[in-house]
């Protein structure tokens, strides 16, 4: 992955433009940011490859409203509030990429407000 000014991305470049790309509904960029393998853990269930958390991606189609950013070598940190469908959810994003790709996504938050809407 390189940035717009050609320089090789670091792991919170290609995590920034990873969800700027999910927000802006470009998931054909989207995809381009992570492994094949990839791997999602999250509170509500888990995806197995980059094709798969797409596919939902394109369903779901969630903002994300980014609050803070960590990256530590390879690994990068967000904590954001995500509108998930007119609820909004303060969750934090834990990325570790392997070859300047995203190979595995662990998501946490409090699943309460989705589960008393149902």
């Amino acid at each position: 992955m390189k940035t717009e000014n050609n320089k090789a991305a670091g792991a919170k470049e290609v995590t920034l433009s990873f969800l700027k790309a999910l927000n802006e509904e470009d998931f054909k960029a989207a995809r381009g940011y992570l492994n094949d393998d990839m791997k999602f853990i999250g509170v509500m269930g888990t995806r197995d490859s980059g094709d798969a958390y797409i596919k939902d991606m394109e369903k779901m189609k969630f903002k994300y409203k980014i609050q803070k950013v960590f990256e530590d070598g390879n690994d990068v940190s967000v904590f954001y509030d995500i509108d998930m469908g007119g609820t909004t959810i303060f969750c934090s994003g834990w990325y570790h990429l392997s070859n300047r790709k995203i190979s595995t996504l662990n998501v946490i938050f409090d699943p309460r407000p989705l589960l008393e809407k149902k």
